[in-house]
């Protein structure tokens, strides 16, 4: 399982600004590492709880905007990971998205990276189970439509809400640090380390070879 932001696509630190400039439109103080620091990972509804406990009510249509104005930014700027393509490619095992983003966002990332076929149907998001990440309802809600046991599943993550939330899925978690937004992040890698990853990364294409090495069918190789 993959999420899609920060690991598919290097998307965070584009969307993260827009968030930054949409929150401050509406009264709170947010620049990019505030909103890293609390919305990484996270729904829309933990924003809108984060802002109502500090005095900011976000607009009705907050998301719908969002969305289009990060939209619009991920269709002239958004790009693939470096190396994920290879690593699709590769793989012959069971592979789905499981993202915290709305699912027409994460649909369309996927179309411009050029992704997308390699999922088809199989792309879950936070819209469709009561609760997101870091509850593990997600996690288990793709691994029932993939029709996978969760102790066999392998989720790639960037955020700690991530990687907890496949731990109490009871699922293996992988950390990458490899996206714009952690660029050198050392402390990253060590709190998704401390939040149950059992392994980190900094290259997709490391990811690949340990995949590809251990416990994944992969052609050449």
């Amino acid at each position: 399982m993959f999420d899609c932001d920060g690991v598919l696509v290097d998307s965070e630190l584009l969307s993260c600004r827009a968030m930054a400039d949409a929150l401050r439109e509406q009264g709170l103080d947010a620049d990019v590492p505030y909103v890293i620091e609390h919305f990484l990972g996270r729904s829309i509804d933990v924003v809108r709880r984060h802002a109502h406990e500090r005095g900011v009510r976000l607009r009705e249509d907050f998301e719908q905007r969002l969305h289009a104005t990060q939209l619009q930014s991920f269709k002239h700027n958004l790009r693939p990971i470096p190396g994920m393509a290879r690593l699709l490619e590769r793989l012959d095992v069971a592979t789905c998205v499981a993202s915290s983003s709305a699912l027409v966002r994460v649909r369309y990332s996927l179309q411009v990276a050029g992704l997308a076929d390699y999922f088809g149907a199989n792309v879950f998001t936070a819209e469709m189970v009561a609760q997101g990440k870091p509850a593990p309802d997600l996690f288990l809600f793709a691994a029932a439509g993939m029709g996978v046991a969760a102790d066999r599943c392998i989720v790639v993550e960037d955020s700690i809400s991530g990687v907890r939330a496949a731990r109490a899925a009871g699922m293996t978690a992988w950390g990458f640090t490899g996206g714009a937004h952690h660029a050198g992040a050392e402390e990253v890698a060590r709190a998704l380390i401390h939040s149950g990853a059992s392994r980190v990364f900094t290259q997709m294409d490391d990811v690949a070879e340990e995949l590809c090495g251990t416990v994944a069918r992969c052609e050449g190789g």
